[in-house]
């Protein structure tokens, strides 16, 4: 069994090389700072106990799941919801601030028909996926808008939800199954 002391010991060892390997992984200071933190949390409250010798590769999986877990969030609020200023900066490259009524109003015809296409099938896609969204149960509604849009863990989720940690993920399993289909069959590929 480790000692609080041995623990400690063993997180100020491994932090500085594990905040670099996830920085070189995620290719973002905060977020690699978030998981490595959430990684040392998650030893020392579940795993505290164990033999010292245990702690390394109980450590090093923590945050590779950690990382993965951070990957697929973001992989999954990219592809189901899109940030108007992203929206605003791919349509006004020249760094100006944003104007509506400039781009409906330039002189420029062709620029005004990409641009109100691309807006409206933008306006579109999103208003399909809130649609989708609305329709799924409320439980899977609820786990998959805390998980991928709150960007919470899954114990976080679970804790606010009040049901199991295996509950949120089949919530979410489902949630995303359901809407797949139900945009693929309006002919959206995510």
């Amino acid at each position: 069994m480790a000692t609080a002391q041995e623990l400690n010991s063993f997180l100020q060892s491994v932090d500085k090389r594990a905040f670099k390997r996830t920085v070189y992984q995620v290719r973002d200071e905060e977020a690699a700072l978030d998981i490595v933190q959430d990684s040392m949390l998650k030893l020392s409250h579940h795993y505290g106990d164990k033999p010292p010798e245990e702690l390394p590769m109980l450590f090093h999986r923590i945050l590779a799941n950690s990382t993965l877990d951070w990957f697929r969030r973001q992989k999954t609020r990219n592809a189901l919801f899109t940030n108007i200023s992203a929206l605003e900066h791919a349509i006004n490259a020249d760094g100006d601030d944003f104007d509506w009524l400039q781009t409906y109003a330039s002189s420029n015809p062709e620029y005004v028909e990409s641009s109100a296409e691309t807006l409206t099938e933008r306006k579109q896609l999103l208003q399909s996926i809130e649609k989708e969204i609305q329709m799924l149960p409320a439980r899977q509604r609820e786990a998959f808008l805390l998980r991928y849009w709150e960007e919470l863990d899954v114990a976080e989720t679970a804790a606010a939800m009040g049901c199991s940690e295996g509950s949120v993920k089949t919530h979410c399993f489902r949630a995303a199954q359901t809407l797949s289909k139900a945009l693929k069959a309006q002919g959206i590929e995510l």
